[in-house]
């Protein structure tokens, strides 16, 4: 374990799929929501309401242990008729699943996606905002909104490349709208010094400059 590891904190929704993590020791994402793979040496598992008293809060972590493709209906064949049944999936093998104590829990009830996070930060975790750096942080936020906007974006953090920038990608009618925390050329810089919705109307603006955004047939985000 080093302090600069990277752990992916992804979210379980359903008892059974804790119970193939703690027995069967595998998770799975599907692949369009990770569409640059997963790059990541630990998983850690965010436990939504399904499960009562462990409702919002990161409760258990494993190590990575291989990674493959894999199309939803072989992972799961008793659910072969499900909608989602022919879509692909990535299937993380995983060590014996470690319990997080004290577990990281979400006090603002802030929406939780996929998040990556530094070992060193998420062992000292207490609350899903100790997960971020301060450009990851600021990024998601700006993220959420565009989304709650009907915005589909993607985005990358620092920590999942390591040293890289945070940063959003939109696709657009006249080619890819590319924020960053960083200023680089072709790039809408993501100023952290501005207030949120400055810097959000700005990017409507550039994205309406840009023939509006792409039209994606993505698939319901369902289990």
């Amino acid at each position: 374990m080093f302090p600069e590891d990277r752990v992916l904190v992804g979210v379980i929704n359903r008892k059974r799929d804790l119970d193939y993590a703690l027995t069967e020791h595998w998770y799975r994402i599907p692949q369009w929501r990770m569409p640059r793979g997963v790059n990541a040496e630990y998983v850690a598992f965010f436990l939504s309401r399904a499960f009562k008293l462990r409702n919002g809060g990161v409760h258990y972590y494993a190590t990575c242990r291989g990674l493959e493709l894999a199309y939803r209906r072989d992972l799961m064949p008793k659910e072969s008729e499900h909608p989602r049944a022919n879509e692909v999936y990535y299937k993380i093998q995983l060590s014996d699943l470690v319990e997080k104590s004290p577990p990281v829990l979400n006090t603002t009830g802030r929406s939780i996606g996929f998040v990556y996070t530094t070992w060193d930060r998420f062992v000292h975790a207490r609350t899903i905002a100790d997960l971020y750096s301060r450009e990851d942080y600021f990024v998601d936020r700006i993220y959420h909104a565009l989304r709650n906007k009907g915005v589909f974006v993607d985005r990358t953090w620092s920590v999942e490349y390591k040293n890289e920038p945070a940063q959003l990608r939109i696709l657009c009618e006249n080619g890819t709208l590319t924020a960053s925390t960083e200023r680089a050329q072709n790039h809408f810089f993501l100023d952290d010094n501005q207030e949120e919705d400055v810097i959000l109307n700005s990017i409507l603006a550039e994205i309406a400059r840009q023939g509006g955004t792409v039209m994606l047939h993505l698939p319901f985000d369902s289990d």
